[in-house]
């Protein structure tokens, strides 16, 4: 019997999904009942992600994709829809941080690649995705990864923190404007993952002190942990949910 949670005969996109929290959600995805569209620059580790869902039951495809290139963009949502029939759900989580330091000390360089991958390669995969649901008169869900430096400052990671924040309210405005298509926009801002993306951080004991001390569940999470929001905004539970923030940090924002 299916429950409000499943995604059972949703095709899904995650981006950034050979490891950290895009594995995560897509592995959640799948064991949900979702066909799942696995993306990221390269092959190498997207491929063995893919193969081990498959070989758990589920149904998965491997895309390299820069989400920072349109035409790349274009090129997975064809493939998905060639090998599913259709695109449901756009995960948004592929994401870099090039620089790490003072904001007024920042590279040409890194601003924009910054800037490519976190902003412009979410709004080409939004952008394609409801082109299709509008296309198909179908609902859908399209769930940008945000970050509590998106809505705080964000010392030393300040260009990350303006792309996060920018991802929020291109959520919101996205949401408001095809919400009547009934395509929902949501966006989820984790605390401190333990990721290889967040190594700097979770590795330096200074660092991860000072946030776990300001975390009310006195600890980083783990990519599992994100998942499970990821899950809720895909599915029918979260019908009536659009242009939402939902922030998963274990109480950090809330404890100064």
């Amino acid at each position: 019997m299916s429950t409000p949670f499943s995604l059972q005969g949703k095709v899904a996109i995650v981006t950034g999904a050979s490891r950290g929290i895009g594995e995560a959600i897509a592995r959640h995805f799948a064991n949900a009942g979702a066909s799942v569209v696995l993306a990221a620059r390269k092959l190498d580790g997207l491929s063995g992600v893919a193969d081990s869902i498959e070989r758990s039951g589920g149904r998965a495809l491997a895309i390299a994709a820069h989400m920072g290139k349109v035409e790349d963009v274009r090129a997975l949502v064809r493939a998905a829809v060639e090998r599913f029939g259709k695109v449901d759900v756009l995960v948004n989580n592929a994401a870099t941080n090039p620089y790490f330091g003072p904001l007024c000390e920042v590279t040409d360089a890194a601003w924009d690649k910054t800037f490519e991958v976190n902003l412009k390669g979410y709004f080409y995969g939004a952008r394609e995705v409801i082109a299709h649901l509008q296309s198909r008169g179908a609902p859908g869900s399209i769930i940008n990864m945000a970050s509590i430096a998106g809505i705080r400052a964000a010392p030393f990671q300040g260009v990350y923190g303006m792309t996060k924040a920018a991802v929020i309210s291109m959520t919101q405005t996205l949401s408001q404007e095809v919400g009547g298509t009934g395509i929902r926009v949501n966006a989820i801002a984790p605390g401190l993952v333990e990721t290889r993306f967040s190594t700097a951080l979770v590795q330096n004991d200074e660092i991860r002190k000072h946030v776990v001390d300001r975390t009310v569940l006195g600890r980083h999470a783990q990519p599992s942990e994100i998942a499970g929001a990821a899950v809720f905004l895909a599915s029918d539970a979260s019908s009536y949910v659009s242009g939402h923030v939902l922030v998963v940090d274990g109480g950090t924002t809330i404890s100064g």
